[in-house]
């Protein structure tokens, strides 16, 4: 059994990184068969891979068809950030107090690391998504609700960085990306639960709406 989790958590991985580098879009089917034939493994492991793919929103079981990458609409892009703001202005502003000049230096250096990205680099978009990851986690890493904070994290990563993310230099310059995430580390600094909730929220449904017009 132990076997099987780590042959199916490192298909998984397989999965996403082709996500990653374009080998697989929203909307293709994943055939279980011919990903165990080119891995050389068999089909149990990739079908408990898919499994948990599925239960992490990045695949989608169609009846009498198959498996496919998830493809999401106009409304569920818009609405999935929509929550994923409500849920992570929650949690930030629940531990606003906890932060320290450590936890803002740290803050500020992911933003700094932002700025020197180069939009021309082929890897740009994947190394904003890390550092971008980076930065919304430490936000939350001190909320104590973590169902919150998972529920925030999962919306956010599946959409974000596996089935949205190569649009993410279109939707904004590089520069716009780096000020949008320093109003938000703005809010954090002054420690007010309204305004924090509210510049989260904002950023997260401007993001939403733009990012909207890549849906089905």
């Amino acid at each position: 059994m132990r076997i099987l989790k780590t042959y199916s958590a490192q298909i998984s991985d397989y999965i996403k990184q082709a996500l990653l580098k374009g080998e697989l879009n929203p909307g293709d089917r994943v055939n279980e068969a011919r990903l165990a034939s080119a891995l050389s493994i068999s089909r149990a492991p990739v079908r408990e891979a898919l499994q948990l793919l599925t239960s992490d929103g990045l695949i989608v079981s169609v009846p009498q068809r198959g498996k496919f990458i998830r493809a999401l609409s106009r409304k569920e892009i818009a609405d999935a950030y929509a929550v994923g703001g409500v849920l992570e202005g929650a949690a930030v502003s629940s531990c606003r107090e906890a932060f320290t000049d450590r936890d803002f230096a740290l803050l500020t250096d992911l933003l700094a690391r932002m700025g020197d990205l180069h939009e021309d680099k082929p890897d740009y978009a994947e190394q904003f998504a890390n550092l971008d990851i980076a930065f919304h986690d430490t936000l939350q890493i001190k909320a104590e609700n973590r169902l919150m904070v998972d529920q925030a994290r999962n919306i956010y990563r599946r959409m974000s960085k596996f089935l949205l993310f190569r649009h993410w230099p279109k939707v904004f310059t590089h520069m716009q990306v780096v000020r949008r995430h320093e109003t938000v580390l703005e809010a954090v600094r002054t420690r007010s639960c309204e305004n924090i909730e509210k510049t989260i929220r904002a950023h997260y449904a401007e993001l939403g709406e733009r990012m909207s017009v890549f849906g089905k």
